[in-house]
């Protein structure tokens, strides 16, 4: 090559040491990683709540070039998953490539040298070629638009920022929120708190978990017998992605896990008004569906109560429902998900002309070709970008997808210096008239869930299985490019 173009990378989680890794495997060693945070790990050093674990199995959820024989179990825990995210970055030298304390607040596209000069919060600025985005789409925390929200005087806290200062033992608990975050820490704290209630806007579509703990002789196989660990992945990722087909072009095969959701309900909640409660009134696939064998059980116990009544509002001494009651707790915990659909946000991109990001992106919201590159932002590439978030699978096998095309785009660059690309704006809408096509007839559309914004558009959702995706994104193509060079002085 004869030049390597320098790289920015913002965030150190799955996608950024994803890219790292996949820079560095293919011997380009120009890249930084600016990290905010202390420590690398993204949503899996923030979520520390318990039972925090991932729902998609170990051996599908990790690196395909970085297999690990001895996961503790198949659906992993936070602790364990985090430590193989630091493990593997230690064995690839990534640490010293990573300025952690380093928070980014705007990047500007410079037209007249063709770099991208990037401020961060301590008042510095860096120059690069290429910048990356690996932000994720679940790192900042969403709280519920609630009035009295601040008034509440006891602890309250999000549980993604769980505050292990405060003993829940023998106290009165509100928790607000279904989702999968709820679902996992919800039976590890209800055995011990006085009394529980369970705010619940809409039931969740629950599915048995199949977890297994590993044993020394599955260990003893997976390492020295690839073979069976290999077959594993496979066969979990088969599976998922017919999941994801049956949520996109084959809905057919929703049936079954439809009648699978409602016998495990059925068979773990034997009480006729609570199983009511606990069904879901809206189709299936449309807000995320959740694995779990003990969430059921934990709330058929005798001190927890599953209150849907819609909140009118917070007090200082509890919440109040629109039937007028008062639930006078000492904590609340809000499993009320992330700002998933504020892609980038709070930073301020500007490119070609002076563009601020946000304001392409406003109202309809995010959009982006393959969810990796936006039109007149140049050099500008995202990972976990818009429309690329699963409804089935695991996102490492996206995220791989789209480390792989942006090291493709970055050997194109390297072999032309100076040069800048975006994606054409008729390439970004052929992709997008596309995406909307399959997405009309998605369950997505059909209830209020964090993968529509404001303006009801689907701004997260991959519509389909994740080799689709894989095919999509195998070749950069330059033809899909605008290419420019900087301004004459």
């Amino acid at each position: 090559m004869s030049h390597t173009p320098s790289i920015l990378i913002i965030g150190a989680g799955f996608a950024g040491l994803g890219l790292a890794l996949e820079l560095r495997r293919a011997g380009i060693e120009s890249f930084t990683i600016l990290e905010k945070a202390g420590d690398l790990g993204g949503v899996w050093r923030e979520n520390t709540y318990p039972g925090a674990a991932c729902d998609v199995p170990s051996p599908l959820y990790s690196w395909s070039f970085e297999p690990k024989s001895d996961w503790p179990r198949r659906f992993s825990l936070q602790h364990d998953i985090h430590e193989y995210m630091r493990s593997i970055a230690e064995k690839y030298r990534l640490p010293s490539k990573i300025r952690f304390g380093t928070e980014v607040t705007d990047a500007e596209f410079d037209e007249r040298h063709g770099v991208w000069q990037v401020r961060t919060a301590d008042g510095a600025t860096l120059t690069t070629d290429i910048l990356v985005s690996a932000v994720g789409q679940l790192s900042r925390p969403a709280m519920p638009n609630l009035p009295g929200l601040d008034t509440f005087t006891g602890p309250s806290f999000h549980s993604a920022e769980w505050d292990h200062s405060v003993d829940l033992t023998g106290k009165r608990v509100a928790c607000i929120g279904t989702g999968a975050s709820a679902i996992q820490y919800i039976p590890q704290i209800a055995p011990g708190v006085g009394h529980l209630t369970l705010f619940q806007r809409s039931a969740a579509w629950v599915l048995p978990k199949p977890d297994t703990e590993y044993t020394p002789v599955h260990h003893a196989l997976f390492k020295y017998v690839p073979p069976t660990r290999l077959a594993e992945r496979f066969l979990i990722w088969a599976t998922f992605d017919l999941l994801a087909l049956a949520l996109t072009d084959v809905p057919w095969l929703k049936y079954p896990v439809i009648a699978l959701a409602d016998h495990h309900r059925a068979k773990q909640v034997p009480d006729e008004e609570l199983r009511r409660k606990l069904t879901p009134d809206y189709a299936a696939g449309c807000k995320r569906g959740l694995f779990s064998n003990d969430y059921f059980p934990a709330l058929t116990r005798p001190n927890v109560t599953v209150e849907t009544t819609a909140i009118e509002a917070i007090t200082p001494t509890g919440i109040r429902t629109g039937d007028g009651l008062e639930h006078e707790v000492d904590v609340i915990i809000f499993g009320t998900g992330f700002k998933g659909t504020e892609f980038l946000a709070p930073m301020n991109i500007y490119g070609r002309g002076g563009r601020k990001l946000s304001d392409e992106w406003s109202p309809e919201g995010a959009r982006a070709y393959l969810g990796i590159s936006v039109p007149d932002f140049p050099n500008l590439f995202l990972m976990y970008g818009p429309n690329t978030n699963v409804g089935s699978g695991s996102i490492i096998y996206m995220l791989e997808s789209q480390a792989r095309y942006i090291r493709q785009a970055a050997r194109y660059l390297a072999d032309r210096p100076g040069r800048s690309v975006a994606a054409r704006a008729t390439a970004e809408q052929s992709w997008d008239d596309w995406l909307q096509r399959r997405l009309q007839d998605t369950p997505w559309n059909f209830c209020s869930s964090w993968y529509r914004n404001a303006s009801g558009r689907i701004t997260n959702n991959w519509p389909g299985a994740t080799i689709l995706f894989r095919w999509k994104t195998r070749r950069f193509d330059p033809a899909d490019y605008d290419e420019s060079t900087p301004e004459p002085h």
